[in-house]
């Protein structure tokens, strides 16, 4: 099966838990799609200044892979890390964390979520 770009769902979420700013989500997958077995499977392009605020993940886990741009992956305790073009972040279960854009161009992420 092939799903074309023109196909998928897209939406802009104003202030994405709790973020600043819209964060631009190409859902790749809808959640009836993973058997059960996760609920996301996006592309999402945040503007310079935006970001996905602090949240957790009970009974999933998240991967983030940056296809281009740069920003801080947040995550529990106050910990920032840097994050680039090339570089994943990863939340485990029962963690939280958060992601801005603090580059002058817009931040891309493919985002991944499954079930534990």
């Amino acid at each position: 099966m092939i799903r074309k770009a023109a196909d998928m769902r897209f939406e802009n979420i104003k202030e994405m838990r709790g973020g600043e700013g819209e964060v631009k989500v190409i859902h790749m997958m809808e959640r009836n799609e993973f058997h059960d077995k996760g609920r996301l499977f996006a592309h999402n392009i945040l503007k310079p200044g935006a970001s996905i605020g602090m949240h957790p993940h009970i009974g999933d886990f998240e991967a983030y892979y940056v296809i281009k741009g740069e920003g801080i992956f947040f995550e529990d305790e106050g910990v920032e890390n840097p994050i680039k073009q090339g570089d994943m972040g990863y939340v485990e279960v029962g963690k939280s964390h958060g992601i801005k854009n603090t580059g002058t161009t817009d931040m891309e992420i493919i985002a991944l979520v499954l079930f534990e």
